[in-house]
């Protein structure tokens, strides 16, 4: 492939993903995306080995050598609320528990990173192992934000979210998730009047978002940075894996089991952990619901009722 040619095939589940999302400007956004990769490339002196496949749901991902000859990874991605920051998280952090940063322009939607091992997530241990792997990084991640950060708040995040889930109430109808959507809604609210944490989150932070490398076994990716307490962040790991949970013999208890052995690793409360991970799963079901995905939907929601 000829990099100075800007011509590749941007991959089916990023244009899926952008499409579905953005509608008409997301595909002049795609159709735009070769050729700004390949200015990019050459402003930043930068040569072309591969693209990733199947990549990501929101950013082309480009195998590139520097002019040292020294591998890394070009991230070309459409800027939304939830990605804007990730450059600033990147930035804090320096390389501690996360992927390097090595240059950006946040503006544009392009980040120069570390390569990393892509073909090798945390997903590919086994859940126990993986998860140990996963608190460790949390508790490197999970630092204080420096003053006068950029970061949007869990309150302001989980505001957005709580609005859209009581503007559709005929979404939840449609699974009969009626009575779980006001149990998160309340648990919500009752857990933002009582918070007291203030931790730079990933916030996107799952088994997938965890990546073998080489100047430490594993690394965390694509975070979409909030500030708030851990609990949050930990109920996104919480419902990781949850076809395995479903397929366990007693899968409530396999539920209450992982949620108390996260809480005991990592010394977050257990109720705020439990009423966090109601939320959020219950938050991605309906958004899957919207998108098209009522398998997921599905899979979210009953995660959710075993809370």
């Amino acid at each position: 492939m000829e990099p100075a040619a800007g011509q590749f095939t941007v991959p089916d589940r990023l244009r899926a993903s952008v499409l579905a999302r953005q509608g008409e400007p997301g595909a002049r956004w795609l159709a735009a995306l070769p050729e700004r990769v390949a200015r990019r490339l050459a402003h930043w002196d930068l040569t072309l080995d591969r693209i990733a496949e199947p990549g990501g749901r929101l950013s082309v991902i480009c195998y590139v050598r520097r002019a040292d000859n020294t591998p890394a990874v070009l991230k070309a991605g459409l800027v939304t609320p939830e990605t804007a920051q990730e450059h600033a998280a990147l930035t804090q952090w320096a390389g501690r528990g996360a992927v390097l940063l090595l240059d950006a322009d946040p503006a544009e939607g392009f980040l120069l990173l570390e390569r990393l091992h892509g073909e090798i997530p945390l997903r590919s241990l086994a859940e126990a192992k993986a998860m140990l792997e996963a608190c460790g990084l949390l508790r490197r991640l999970w630092t204080r934000p420096a003053d006068g950060h950029c970061f949007t708040s869990v309150a302001d995040h989980v505001a957005v979210r709580t609005a859209w889930l009581r503007e559709h109430p005929a979404a939840a109808a449609r699974l009969d998730a009626r009575p779980l959507v006001d149990a998160a809604l309340h648990t919500a609210e009752e857990l933002l009047a009582s918070t007291e944490e203030e931790f730079l989150l990933h916030g996107d932070f799952h088994h997938g978002n965890v990546m073998a490398a080489d100047r430490a076994p594993w690394l965390a990716i694509d975070p979409q940075p909030l500030v708030g307490e851990r609990a949050f962040d930990l109920a996104w790991l919480a419902q990781d894996r949850k076809e395995t949970l479903a397929a366990a013999p007693g899968p409530e208890g396999a539920v209450r089991r992982r949620l108390h052995q996260l809480s005991e690793s990592l010394e977050v409360d257990l109720e705020r952990l439990r009423g966090w991970t109601l939320f959020r799963s219950v938050a991605a079901g309906m958004a899957s619901l919207a998108g098209g995905d009522r398998t997921g939907a599905e899979l979210s929601l009953e995660f959710a009722g075993r809370l």
